[in-house]
């Protein structure tokens, strides 16, 4: 019996050890198989077509944001142009406002020192007085069509209000006429020396912001052909100090 069993075993053992080495064998050969197998193309040529799209619509946006910027430029290059006009022309007006109070401030010395004099006798008569509001009244006339007397002003003179004495002798009342031009004079240089700095301010600003969108506008289009230089890449504005800087307003 015992030898039964033992012969048995001794036989039984070399077959599953047979079999194990034959399945081993076959299993090995299938995981090489599949690690030796290339992976499907299908996959990768997705991918591929999938960036290609991915590229051809970033390149596209980038186009269309390039253009953007470049008209955006442009409109601030002619902005700020438009701007340094009209700071030009305040400048010239500034200019004149100082001319004209200049001379009016010499007008209202030299009559100042006249006004210290004695005022020469005449016969204080009804005539005598309706000749000095007949004065006034032209002298005033003649101030406001040259644009030195408000209508305002004038209507006071008209009317005798706000100071206006048409009894005063025509060398007072030349003088304190030649007064108020000079302050109205220089309340217009006064104006005119605001705008004038206002629209330098303006020009600045607007030349600040074209320079920043011209770099922008370089910088889209560099982005566009990175292997050379943009030929359009030129800025709008090339220098800062296209505008001036505000010279400070003198007075006396």
């Amino acid at each position: 019996m015992e030898k039964t069993v033992l012969y048995q075993f001794l036989i039984d053992v070399p077959r599953a050890a047979a079999i194990w080495s034959v399945l081993l064998v076959l299993a090995l050969g299938v995981l090489t198989v599949l690690v030796a197998r290339p992976e499907p193309s299908g996959p990768v040529e997705k991918t591929t077509d999938r960036d290609a799209l991915r590229a051809a619509a970033e390149e596209t946006d980038l186009r269309r944001y390039a253009g953007e910027v470049a008209v955006a430029a442009a409109g601030a290059g002619q902005n700020a142009e438009r701007r340094r006009t009209a700071w030009r022309v305040a400048q010239g007006e500034l200019d004149r406002a100082w001319v004209a109070y200049d001379e009016a401030e010499a007008a209202a010395r030299r009559l100042a020192g006249v006004t210290g004099l004695p005022a020469p006798r005449t016969p204080r008569t009804p005539a005598e007085y309706a000749a000095r509001e007949r004065w006034l009244h032209r002298a005033a006339m003649a101030a406001h069509w040259r644009g030195d007397l408000t209508v305002r002003q004038l209507t006071d003179v008209l009317a005798h209000r706000s100071g206006w004495d048409p009894r005063r002798h025509p060398a007072e009342q030349e003088a304190v006429i030649a007064r108020v031009v000079r302050d109205n004079r220089l309340a217009a240089y006064r104006s005119a020396a605001e705008r004038e700095r206002d629209l330098w301010r303006a020009a600045e600003l607007a030349t600040e912001a074209a320079r920043s969108l011209s770099a922008e506008a370089y910088a889209a289009a560099a982005r566009l052909r990175p292997n050379r230089a943009p030929a359009s890449g030129r800025a709008v504005v090339e220098r800062s100090d296209l505008v001036p800087r505000w010279r400070p307003a003198r007075l006396g």
